[in-house]
């Protein structure tokens, strides 16, 4: 498990954190849909703002939350807020946001508390202002160690600046930080990736998360020509990650995700192990209450109906006994421990082999899946396919 100090400054009477075997455990995801400017290479629903619109965003989101329904159900387990760049608010909003939270949900006192930052956003003033409201987990987006990468990526910050926000983090007491990182960008070498990742590495922070370059269509990096690595060099630039960073003490859990021992992040494994999770904001996801949805991505809807979970709720679809298997199977083998046949049996009655043996066979002979002891997963080779391997595990109704 993360280990997770919660701040001592939070009066206990704060924090909801009764005990209670019947709760399921819940995550909640906090959608900030808010940045300075929008990165090159950036899809997210998330852009420029101004005071008026963040304020009366936090005051939508604040009727959201207090409007959900079946919250005594749960235990809160993990928060993460995302965006966007929730550090472009002030901390007394993001206090706001906590507290409301703490006051709808009982939390267990264990939880990971994630917010997202970027180098340039924060000052020791907010970071300090994190922690007295109870966050206890930091996500700093850096993405390259380079000045021409940065900019080229329409990245607002310099490494300098970076390395400011790193150390105020750690001054303001946070011990638990992850570093974004991206590969496989326009003119990038292979030499030059394992030069930023032994730099990032040597900072220790517990975690690095490391993401080759998607092209996204609608971003201004789809409208241009870019000197993109080969395929074969991406190859090697991934293969590359885990074993640079193995070098500095972290373990591969998840295909893009590195952590040192204790501090993998509980909110990304719950995703994967499809615990429960509530998306709270502007176009946030759900898997609640047996059903996912998505809230709208209309801004002026959201902010004129928040409270109404019925207005507000778009695509929503009760999940079938064959769409929670076929999620289990493609989520759960995101993970480098792969999925476990005993879970398997014990969430849907059936044994894994009864239903996915041909194809679980037919890969594990092909060398890109592998069997140990009670688990499926990929192997290094079976993990560069995934994406056309996953589509096999689709079941017909």
């Amino acid at each position: 498990m993360t280990m997770v100090r919660m701040n001592s400054t939070i009066p206990m009477t704060r924090i909801h954190t009764v005990k209670n075997e019947k709760r399921t455990p819940l995550e909640l995801y906090i959608h900030v849909p808010f940045c300075v400017q929008k990165c090159q290479y950036c899809d997210f629903l998330s852009g420029p703002s101004d005071r008026e619109t963040r304020d009366r965003y936090i005051e939508a989101l604040l009727a959201e939350i207090q409007a959900v329904q079946g919250a005594e159900a749960y235990e809160i387990v993990s928060v993460f807020i995302g965006g966007g760049t929730p550090s472009v608010l002030e901390a007394e909003a993001i206090a706001s946001v906590m507290e409301a939270v703490r006051d709808r949900f009982v939390f267990s006192a264990e939880a990971e508390i994630t917010i997202e930052a970027n180098p340039g956003t924060v000052d020791p003033k907010k970071l300090r202002g994190y922690r007295s409201a109870g966050i206890n987990r930091l996500s700093l987006g850096l993405q390259s160690t380079d000045p021409a990468e940065l900019r080229m990526l329409g990245r607002i910050h310099t490494y300098e600046e970076f390395l400011q926000s790193y150390r105020q983090a750690r001054e303001a007491g946070f011990d638990n930080i992850n570093i974004d990182m991206m590969f496989a960008i326009p003119g990038q070498t292979g030499e030059a990736w394992r030069a930023h990742l032994s730099q990032v590495a040597e900072l220790k922070p517990e975690h690095i998360s490391a993401y080759s370059l998607i092209i996204e269509e609608g971003t201004p990096f789809a409208e241009r020509e870019l000197d993109l690595p080969d395929e074969d060099t991406e190859y090697q630039m991934y293969e590359d990650t885990a074993a640079v960073l193995a070098e500095y003490g972290y373990h591969q859990y998840e295909i893009s995700n590195y952590a040192r021992e204790g501090y993998a992040c509980r909110h990304n494994i719950g995703y994967w192990k499809r615990t429960e999770y509530l998306g709270l904001g502007l176009g946030a996801s759900s898997l609640y209450r047996g059903e996912r949805f998505s809230n709208t991505r209309d801004m002026q809807e959201y902010l004129g109906f928040s409270a109404d979970a019925e207005r507000i709720r778009k695509e929503v679809m009760k999940l079938s006994r064959n769409d929670q298997i076929e999620e289990f199977m493609y989520l759960g083998l995101r993970m480098t421990e792969g999925i476990s046949e005993k879970q398997f049996e014990q969430n849907f009655g059936e044994q894994l082999e009864n239903i996915y043996g041909p194809v679980l066979q037919k890969y594990k002979e092909i060398g890109f899946l592998e069997k140990s002891g009670d688990h499926w997963r990929f192997t290094r080779k079976g993990i560069h396919v995934s994406n056309h391997i996953l589509a096999e595990f689709l079941l017909e109704e």
